[in-house]
């Protein structure tokens, strides 16, 4: 009898699904330099810094102080 392997589903590369850099802000811009130059290079852990990086970048929070 054949052996039926059922295919593992492939997550999405690329921008997708990161986090998109504020514009009028030179942090989110000189990050999402970073990120692609990175990626060019195949540093996915330095894509992935990058991007949390970004993501934790407080803009439109409210100050907690």
């Amino acid at each position: 009898m054949a052996e039926y392997t059922v295919p593992r589903p492939v997550a999405p590369a690329g921008p997708e699904l990161e986090p998109v850099p504020v514009a009028a802000c030179d942090v989110c811009q000189a990050l999402a330099q970073e990120r692609e130059k990175a990626r060019t290079h195949g540093r996915h852990l330095a894509v992935r810094s990058c991007n949390a990086v970004i993501a934790g970048h407080p803009h439109g929070r409210a100050s907690g102080t």
